[in-house]
């Protein structure tokens, strides 16, 4: 029996934002892989790949993943790129219902350039582009990972918790919590 959720997506799908709503909706606890990351390194994501490099960021971020993936009756909202080492993926699955969030690029690109949170993949002239290419890299990852896709965009995050308890009200393999 999974006793986990873990949300994977693209930045700005919502995987924070619903990630915490869900975890006080089901009386789960509550992990932000990124947050994790940063509390482990001492430093920002930001700061991690602009002094560090993107390859010492991904190795945290697996220590940070199957740490977080051992835990028991917890809501884990993965970094967008979580997807890209399969053993990341394997260990998550081993406890929790997997569910991609996904929505509209141009709503994902739109939260990101509004949110206060600087994404080192995005800090370039063209962010759209980057986003664009980014996802038709990791579209195809996050859908082969998933037990489950929620299509974020016109959604409250309200919605989209609802949305997610009612699908796991109706399999019972998953030994989560569905309260209300």
């Amino acid at each position: 029996m999974k006793s986990n959720i873990a949300l994977i997506g693209f930045m700005g799908a919502g995987k924070s934002a619903v990630g915490r709503a869900l975890a006080s909706a089901t009386k789960m606890d509550f992990i932000d892989l990124d947050t994790a990351i940063e509390e482990k390194a001492g430093k920002s994501v930001s700061e991690i790949f602009s002094s560090e490099g993107e390859a010492v960021f991904r190795r945290i971020e697996t220590n940070v993943t199957t740490a977080a993936a051992g835990r028991q009756n917890t809501v884990i909202a993965c970094g967008g790129g979580v997807v890209l080492d399969p053993a990341n993926i394997e260990a998550l699955r081993h406890n929790a219902l997997i569910i991609y969030l996904a929505a509209d690029p141009s709503v994902m690109l739109r939260r990101v350039l509004n949110s206060r949170e600087k994404r080192p993949l995005l800090q370039i002239v063209d962010p759209a582009a980057a986003m664009e290419g980014l996802l038709k890299y990791r579209e195809p990852l996050y859908e082969s990972a998933a037990d489950l896709i929620v299509n974020t965009t016109d959604l409250s995050i309200e919605s989209v918790v609802q949305n997610i308890l009612a699908e796991m009200r109706k399999d019972e393999s998953y030994n989560i919590p569905k309260h209300d």
